[in-house]
């Protein structure tokens, strides 16, 4: 069998430096440092999702879902997944 995924929309928003605190507010998240090494330092965001905790990079995507669930999406499967429909001013 194949399928093919409804077209339904959702809302998202591309996790920048810049808005992490209007996105963090949004989806319920938590941002967190991370310590890689002793010279660098991991940021991100941590979202609970249906599935568990999830981490979010800069530049990733935070999907609302059609349930109100969020979710991270990295940004190349945002692009071969979703078509732009209209921009929204954070």
């Amino acid at each position: 069998m194949k399928a093919r995924k409804k077209p339904v929309e959702v809302e998202a928003r591309q996790l920048t430096k810049e808005n992490l605190t209007e996105v963090r507010k949004w989806c319920g998240g938590t941002f967190a440092i991370e310590d890689v090494t002793d010279e660098v330092s991991q940021e991100y965001l941590t979202i609970k999702t249906i599935e568990g905790i999830m981490a979010a990079d800069f530049g990733d995507y935070i999907i609302k879902g059609v349930n109100g669930e969020f979710y991270p999406c990295k940004p190349d499967i945002f692009h071969k997944t979703y078509d732009i429909v209209e921009e929204v001013e954070e």
